[in-house]
């Protein structure tokens, strides 16, 4: 498949381009000197392959100079002539006007012009624009590609020069890996199927942790057991259905009788065990207060001193030193033993504060039990009774509602159990393609990455590897290195050159190993010869001719001041008719579309 001619209906200031089975050159001449410097010209050199996109049916974008400048552009109605694997031909019509409606035409010879042709002889006409896709699809044939649309992988045969910044990386892939990834890797020949399952189950199970995230976030209890739920509910329906059957026949005497059991039996029983504890816990509080006393030594040797002189009895010397020497011995044998004294202190103060909080709730909750029973009213007894039964169905809902979070929750974690065993086989089962497509080089992945060297060796002298791995996240990784002369990997591919080399070896390396294939046998490349220096631009230029004379179509675009310098007697680069556009800056007429600039 191959592109034939693209044409407009206004000749005059768009004429028709016809394209060469081999070599395609659109060359922009900068003939005023005033010009020569400067870095843009506005001819319309790389215009081309947006327009030839638009031909393929892209998307409307906006900041596409058709739409941009809609007032200068929507009189225009394109054409694009494709040569079909079969040889035949398919024309496709798109105005700038009414983009999302396209018309087809199938017919046999090559170079036609369909500007005028009435609606009624066109086999598609007014095609809505998926419905348009679809059919081109159709067309084209492109089973190479399959399960993709052709438009997937348009980008690589179709590099304007945003898409030489990365090789694999395109501008229309800005989107997720899963979008793209899976689609490059089965054109290098690995299983595209596992990948794009595993991207599809790491999805479903980001989606079933997030969901189980917000189950948790949403109870309002935290995790409980199954079982234990189950339990709790169970003994509060059944304290319901008591209830309610106490309602329903309007008998209160058997809630009296339990009222005055759980007094008796309970309450007033829990509260005398508390008040023997009170009593019991202050008198040992009084001992150990008592205790803290007794250890005081009140002796005073000076007051002694005084008493002594006042009876006239020396008290001096050895007298006074003997007894603060007793009172040092008795406060050291005594300070461990009050350390002890004053921690059993302070617990039973502890216990006493606990014992008299809980006898404050119990005799407040004897006071209602007896206010209860003493209660004559009917009707105040069933109010009590039913606000006991609401706030019971209110305890039902929510834990009706605690074991439906809970039951979803689980069932979320037995599936991103599933699912995260999913994804590690399918894990090991993409590393085993990998591996095996990577060892046998026979594999269509081991000759893209001969392919791709050869042409890189041919145009530099340096070797170029093309590799695919694995990063830590289990995901396939695309490298493009360009090598030294141990083999290891230089930081010359990072440079804009030959980054944009990379990218042609890597688009005609694909194309030649599915020469065999219904698939694209065309690349367009814009500004190829940039930067390289003479010899390798001859070198490049020789292997876009070996490639051509394989079946692949090459188009390019360059200004002539990128064109190798000839030496004397040499013959041109290109032949005249392999220039099948030529563009200059003097005046409108050198320019692709020939009207003032914009």
């Amino acid at each position: 498949m191959k592109l034939s001619r693209f044409y407009s209906d206004d000749p005059a200031v768009f004429g028709p381009i016809e394209f060469l089975d081999g070599l395609n050159v659109v060359l922009a001449e900068i003939r005023l000197p005033e010009n020569k410097a400067k870095d843009t010209h506005n001819l319309g050199k790389s215009m081309l392959g947006r327009l030839l996109d638009f031909g393929f049916l892209a998307k409307r974008d906006q900041n596409f100079f058709l739409f941009k400048h809609i007032d200068r552009f929507e009189r225009f109605t394109f054409f694009l002539e494709i040569q079909l694997t079969d040889g035949s031909f398919v024309t496709v019509r798109r105005s700038a006007r009414d983009s999302s409606r396209i018309a087809f035409k199938k017919h046999v010879a090559k170079y036609q012009d369909f500007a005028f042709l009435p609606d009624d002889q066109w086999d598609h006409c007014d095609v809505a624009f998926e419905r348009a896709q679809e059919l081109l699809d159709s067309f084209l044939d492109w089973r190479g590609l399959k399960p993709w649309g052709y438009r997937k992988g348009l980008g690589y045969f179709l590099r304007s020069q945003v898409d030489f910044q990365d090789v694999f990386h395109l501008r229309k892939f800005m989107n997720k890996h899963a979008d793209w990834k899976p689609f490059l890797a089965h054109i290098l020949g690995f299983d595209a199927d596992l990948i794009a399952k595993r991207y599809e189950k790491e999805a479903e199970l980001a989606a079933s942790e997030a969901r189980a995230t917000t189950i948790r976030q949403e109870m309002a209890a935290p995790e409980e057991n199954a079982g234990k739920i189950d339990g709790m509910l169970q003994l509060k329906r059944q304290d319901v259905d008591k209830k309610q059957a106490l309602l329903d026949s309007f008998d209160f005497r058997s809630q009296d009788k339990a009222k005055t059991k759980e007094l008796v039996d309970e309450v007033d029983q829990t509260i005398a065990d508390l008040n023997a504890r009170r009593y019991s816990l202050s008198q040992n509080k009084k001992k150990v207060a008592n205790s803290l006393k007794e250890d005081e030594i009140i002796f005073d040797p000076e007051e002694a001193k005084k008493l002594f002189q006042e009876a006239g009895v020396l008290f001096e010397g050895q007298i006074k030193r003997d007894f603060k020497q007793l009172i040092a011995f008795n406060r050291s044998i005594t300070d461990e033993r009050r350390n002890y004294l004053v921690e059993e202190q302070a617990e039973i103060e502890a216990e006493l504060k606990v014992v008299n909080s809980q006898l404050t709730t119990l005799g407040k909750k004897r006071s209602e039990m007896l206010s209860f029973l003493g209660d004559t009213d009917t009707f105040r007894k069933y109010k009590q009774l039913s606000n006991e039964l609401v706030v019971l169905r209110a305890d039902i809902t929510t834990l009706e509602r605690q074991k439906l979070s809970l039951t979803r929750l689980n069932d979320l974690k037995i599936e991103i159990r599933k699912l995260g065993e999913e994804c590690t086989h399918l894990l090991a089962e993409i590393e085993a393609d990998l591996n095996h497509q990577n060892a046998h080089e026979t594999s269509r992945f081991a000759i893209i990455r001969s392919y791709f060297n050869e042409i890189v060796e041919a145009v530099i002298d340096r070797k170029a590897l093309l590799s695919v791995t694995l990063n830590k996240e289990g995901h396939m990784e695309f490298k493009a290195e360009i090598l030294d002369e141990a083999g290891n990997a230089t930081s010359a591919a990072a440079g804009f050159t030959y980054k944009k080399l990379l990218c042609v070896a890597f688009d005609l390396a694909v194309l030649r190993a599915h020469i065999n294939e219904r698939f694209p046998r065309f690349a367009y490349h814009d500004g190829i010869l940039e930067s390289l220096d003479d010899r390798k631009k001859h070198n490049l230029i020789e292997v876009l001719r070996e490639y051509t004379d394989l079946g692949i179509q090459s188009l390019i675009t360059m200004i002539d001041s990128d064109l190798p310098a000839l030496v004397e007697d040499e013959e041109p680069l290109f032949a005249t008719e392999e220039i099948v556009v030529l563009l200059h800056d003097e005046g409108e007429s050198g320019r692709l579309f020939r009207m003032p600039s914009w």
